[in-house]
């Protein structure tokens, strides 16, 4: 073989050789991938005044009942009780009356409870209410499934003048039950039951009168238990005759030997 070509094939194989030498150290470093850390910046908070259980209405607050919880400072809203503001505020607020009902973990706001020099029942009346009791019997008062903060009507049944028919009016529409008495009466097997005997109505100064007139009238003064979904409907309306003595023109039903006959308005000569 001529020197010339065994050269040029030596030249090639060198070639050849540092090809594959490049290849394997490029394949031996590999991808270099680079990480970039995410810096997430933490929102300050603030020491938040909330509830450490479930308080109802016409519960006290003590140190057990509320703790400070770390809030975020763009979600504090007018009302909430915070560290920096009053910072004994546990203290201060020892004995204070729960107004409207606080959830476990909930922002104990300023106007849901009552200082605590107050009495209780005239602390949980909004401004211009009124608090009146009426006598009740389980036949009466939804057989006992009627609790405070409920929703009810409050339904007359009076007796026909010179007839023996029955007349029925709902005379108080979907009014808030501030509280209920309950005594426990024992059964004749021996169970006990919780019954009510009297409730308190939250109402407006004419509702209270016309109730106190239904009282004198009614043979019979039931409470119908209404829908919580309810709670937004208005609780102004009232059988406002009554204020006036007028026997007005409101539709009644007419009861007679247990069943309905028929719907009518009462005679204002009646």
């Amino acid at each position: 073989m001529k020197p010339a070509r065994i050269l040029i094939l030596g030249v090639a194989v060198v070639a050849a050789g540092l090809a594959g030498v490049l290849a394997m150290s490029l394949a031996g470093r590999g991808s270099v991938v680079t990480q970039v850390q995410q810096v997430v910046e933490k929102e300050p908070t603030v020491n938040v005044l909330v509830s450490s259980a479930n308080l109802p209405v016409g519960a006290r607050l003590d140190d057990k009942s509320a703790h400070w919880m770390a809030w975020p400072t763009g979600g504090v809203v007018q009302g909430f009780i915070t560290e920096t503001d009053k910072p004994e505020a546990i203290k201060d607020l020892q004995g204070a009356v729960v107004r409207m009902p606080i959830f476990e973990g909930e922002p104990i706001r300023a106007e849901k409870i009552a200082d605590s020099n107050s009495r209780i029942m005239s602390s949980l009346l909004p401004s211009g209410k009124r608090a009146v009791a009426t006598e009740i019997s389980v036949a009466t008062g939804a057989g006992g499934f009627i609790l405070p903060n409920d929703r009810v009507d409050l339904i007359m049944v009076r007796k026909e003048k010179n007839g023996d028919k029955y007349l029925t009016e709902t005379v108080l529409n979907n009014v808030r039950v501030l509280a209920i008495d309950q005594q426990v009466q024992e059964k004749d097997d021996g169970s006990k039951a919780v019954v009510g005997t009297t409730a308190t109505l939250e109402l407006t100064p004419d509702q209270t009168k016309v109730l106190a007139v239904a009282q004198q009238m009614a043979d019979r003064l039931s409470l119908a238990l209404r829908s919580v979904a309810d709670a937004r409907e208005p609780d102004t309306k009232a059988a406002d005759y009554l204020l006036s003595g007028d026997n007005g023109s409101s539709i009644v039903q007419v009861i007679k030997s247990g069943a309905i006959v028929t719907d009518s308005a009462p005679s204002k000569a009646e």
